[in-house]
């Protein structure tokens, strides 16, 4: 995980579901580039085309709600998106991007499409150019730790080789 992730944004509104960010005809494969070829296509059928990885998707309220599958966080990290921005996350969504290793922040924030923001994890803040800085609920230490590792597997073996 790079700290601070600058990037641009994708704007969405809130209740973006599971469905949405990775339709249901698409889990039937086990294909990470299938997944990041079809993210957000419930919403914007060309945004797997658009997004450049370091790209940051910030959005409303109750991010990733719907069902539990954890291919759409994993869809929304291999299209290269390096951080998601939401008001707040479904319970389940924002656990599954912590264990795939996809960066998250509680934030309301002022920005428009396409502007350069600059997230903080560590300080649990963002940056827009010329709105000001914004803060966000800074994850607690055993998350970014996580996070840091790449994920909860990853995570995992490391804790499990340090232990050694």
């Amino acid at each position: 995980m790079e700290n601070p992730i600058i990037g641009r944004v994708w704007k969405f509104g809130d209740d973006i579901d599971t469905d949405v960010i990775i339709p249901g005809k698409y889990l039937r494969t086990k294909d990470m580039q299938v997944f990041a070829a079809h993210t957000m296509e419930g919403i914007d059928p060309e945004f797997a085309r658009k997004v450049k990885p370091g790209d940051i998707i910030v959005a409303g309220t109750n991010f990733g709600c719907g069902s539990s599958r954890e291919q759409a966080p994993l869809s929304l990290k291999y299209a290269g998106v390096a951080c998601v921005i939401a008001k707040s996350f479904a319970r389940i969504f924002f656990r599954n991007a912590i264990n795939v290793g996809l960066p998250l922040m509680e934030a309301d924030i002022e920005c428009q499409e396409g502007d350069e923001v600059k997230v903080d994890l560590l300080k649990g803040e963002v940056i827009v150019p010329e709105k000001g800085t914004f803060k966000g609920n800074k994850l607690p230490d055993f998350l970014l730790d996580i996070l840091t590792d790449g994920g909860l597997v990853a995570h995992r073996k490391k804790v499990q080789s340090e232990q050694k």
